[in-house]
């Protein structure tokens, strides 16, 4: 059986999972800390990539 980890902690997923949209792209991860988290670094790489411009 195949394994999955969280995409934030790296820690083993259990059965319940939490789904967040990064990029267009669909991850998994273990708990609500973990999805805010990565909403929160996405926001900001969004930002630095806007400033670029």
């Amino acid at each position: 059986m195949k394994k999955t980890t969280c995409a934030a902690c790296d820690c083993e997923l259990g059965a319940e999972t939490i789904t967040v949209k990064l990029g267009g792209k669909t991850v998994e991860v273990c708990c609500q800390e973990c999805a805010k988290a990565l909403n929160e670094a996405e926001a900001a790489t969004s930002a630095a990539s806007n400033g670029k411009e």
